[in-house]
């Protein structure tokens, strides 16, 4: 078995880690312990290769897996119960604010034949900024012929927290407008591309516009079925049973400065996530891990 190998470098502003196992590779941030590139050796990359990804302090990186944590997407649309975790009259940034924390790189060890890599943020006395609450984060990337990612929320406090979260995922495709998704039939959904409407998908899931949609009750396997690329995609969820799946298409690529133009064709979001009722609801000393195992097999 090949020794595990990892390196520390810096993209821009970023302190990273380059880690190398069993012919895969992964790249992660310290900020925000962001995995950017996932890649197995003479194969197409999983995550989407965002050239224009910007590798500022203090900005989101837009590729890889972001960690949307405590609570997702624009704040005041969280439910009551997310919201009332927060103490501050300070803007809410979307996502929660975790993205942009520095994480630490606590272990790295084989198990067997596979690698972890574990990533823990360290909570500051009195909680985070306007965030008053003991949870302490553990991020957990586990790589043997596919990538395991779970994240951990471990409530240290004495009060209950409740939370919304996802692992952001950006996959890589040769063309989403050829690219299905399986697994979704019969599956309800809000639809926030048109006016956060009630729907129902019918059959594979195809792109053919701007797609913003929370997929509620999903279940745990959903795969990318890629025909160009010869692959499918398989994703295998825990902890959770709602699934937002994202592709801005042409006119909202154009109001990105870290997107190109037609960088909307590469790629396809789909997040692991608990959001809207599928809430996270901490009491003292309980803890919650939240993952998803990705892995591409041959058409």
């Amino acid at each position: 078995m090949p020794t595990p190998h990892v390196e520390t470098l810096k993209i821009d502003e970023l302190d990273c880690w380059r880690i190398r196992h069993n012919g895969a590779e992964l790249l992660v941030a310290q900020q925000g312990a962001h995995l950017f590139s996932y890649q197995r050796d003479g194969e197409q990359p999983l995550i989407w290769p965002n050239p224009e990804a910007v590798f500022k302090q203090g900005k989101g990186i837009r590729t890889g897996v972001p960690v949307c944590w405590p609570w997702f997407g624009v704040f005041d649309r969280n439910p009551q119960s997310v919201k009332a975790m927060r103490q501050s009259d300070q803007p809410a940034g979307a996502h929660g604010f975790v993205r942009t924390a520095l994480w630490e790189l606590v272990a790295t060890e084989l198990e067997g034949q596979a690698l972890r890599v574990d990533l823990a943020l360290p909570v500051p006395p009195g909680g985070f900024p306007g965030w008053p609450h003991q949870v302490d984060l553990m991020l957990s990337l586990v790589l043997d012929d596919q990538l395991h990612i779970h994240l951990t929320s471990h409530n240290r406090g004495t009060d209950t927290v409740t939370l919304s979260q996802a692992l952001h995922a950006y996959f890589a495709v040769s063309d989403v407008r050829t690219v299905q998704v399986e697994g979704l039939d019969g599956s309800a959904y809000i639809d926030t591309a048109d006016g956060w409407a009630e729907k129902t998908q019918s059959g594979l899931l195809h792109f053919t516009a701007e797609t913003d949609r929370i997929y509620l009750d999903t279940p745990a396997q959903l795969n990318i079925i890629d025909k160009d690329w010869q692959r499918r995609i398989q994703l295998t969820s825990q902890g959770s049973k709602s699934t937002v799946i994202w592709n801005p298409w042409t006119e909202r690529a154009k109001a990105f400065d870290d997107m190109a133009d037609d960088g909307w064709q590469g790629m396809l979001c789909i997040e692991t996530a608990n959001v809207l009722d599928d809430v996270v609801t901490l009491a003292p000393g309980e803890a919650h891990t939240l993952g998803v195992s990705i892995g591409a097999i041959a058409l």
